[in-house]
């Protein structure tokens, strides 16, 4: 029978906290809050970038090469939105 990580037995070692995952919620956490400040001011903007950066590193680390890649695509987008605007 199928076991996730939710409903391992008791001997085993449930590893959802794990640095992985936890660098993984780090970086998460950090684009959704650059993305609700990008309207301040454009650093947000690149900031929110890196955090995509982080994102893919994220996706790529764990093995969902395809998170990996959207998030690789959405920092080259902030990037470019980052150069195209102007201080505010």
């Amino acid at each position: 029978m199928f076991k996730s990580r939710w409903n391992a037995g008791q001997n085993e070692r449930m590893t959802f906290w794990s640095p992985l995952n936890l660098f993984g919620l780090f970086a998460v956490m950090a684009m959704l809050i650059f993305y609700s400040l990008e309207n301040r001011n454009r650093s947000f903007t690149l900031a929110f970038s890196l955090a995509c950066l982080l994102a893919a590193m994220y996706g790529f680390l764990q093995g969902a090469w395809p998170f990996g890649l959207i998030e690789l695509v959405w920092a080259f987008v902030a990037l470019w939105k980052w150069r195209t605007l102007r201080d505010n």
